[in-house]
């Protein structure tokens, strides 16, 4: 008997859609849950039966169970045409962990914070960046803006800004727009006259991905990749 992925659908400003596995994305919204359910408790497929009887469409497909909440009006049938059949390209988490072999981060603010923290070890286009603090004192973590949060927002000595937009697994076609949206954003309000560069970092990066920012000035694209080593200590006790 095959074991199908349960899958919670979170539809976009943009039009897309966004994948995550059902209980870490209720485990990271637990305010989303109906009272009385627990994330850490029940099995997927007792959360899966309860939470469609609280209103929750459900869609099922070979290999994979949709989930999408309550007030998310899109229907099933755009989800399908845009996500296809089960085999699809996740945008912030992968279908099971076979898909990547190579380590990577379970969570898009996993790599978000990891970023973040270590971004003046990390050389982008040859310079050094730094995270962008505003006049507040706000830190360019989840940056707010009118058109969306900013996932990384940096600037180099020059005052050039880099505005990061991050996907840990694959990088959709849709993210350009994503990306787009809030370079114009800083062109228009604290970048006028400034250099703006976007920056795409995801585990994998697209073909048709590629040809798009063929196109298109100032954006780059970056896949990452996790290295993990462990030393072996010896005893300062002498056998």
């Amino acid at each position: 008997m095959s074991v199908k992925r349960v899958n919670i659908v979170i539809p976009k400003e943009d039009g897309g859609f966004e994948l995550y596995r059902m209980k870490e994305w209720l485990r990271q919204h637990p305010d989303r849950l109906p009272p009385g359910l627990d994330a850490t408790t029940l099995t997927s497929y007792q959360l899966r039966d309860r939470l469609k009887k609280h209103g929750w469409s459900v869609q099922n497909l070979d290999g994979e169970t949709r989930l999408t909440p309550p007030g998310d009006h899109s229907t099933l049938s755009n989800i399908q045409e845009i996500l296809g059949d089960g085999d699809v390209t996740l945008d912030k988490e992968s279908p099971d962990d076979t898909e990547f072999p190579d380590a990577s981060f379970g969570l898009e603010y996993q790599l978000r914070d990891f970023i973040a923290q270590n971004i003046g070890t990390l050389e982008i286009l040859g310079r050094s960046i730094s995270l962008y603090v505003d006049a507040s004192g706000r830190e360019g973590i989840e940056y707010p803006t009118s058109v969306g949060p900013i996932d990384i927002l940096a600037v180099d000595n020059s005052g050039a800004f880099f505005v990061f937009e991050l996907k840990r697994a694959r990088s959709p076609d849709h993210t350009i727009g994503q990306l787009t949206r809030y370079m114009g954003w800083i062109g228009q309000t604290i970048g006028r006259n400034c250099e703006i560069n976007g920056i795409i970092v995801a585990r994998e990066i697209s073909g048709n991905l590629r040809y798009s920012i063929s196109v298109i000035p100032n954006i780059h694209l970056f896949e990452y990749k996790i290295e993990f080593h462990l030393n072996k200590i010896n005893s300062m006790i002498e056998t």
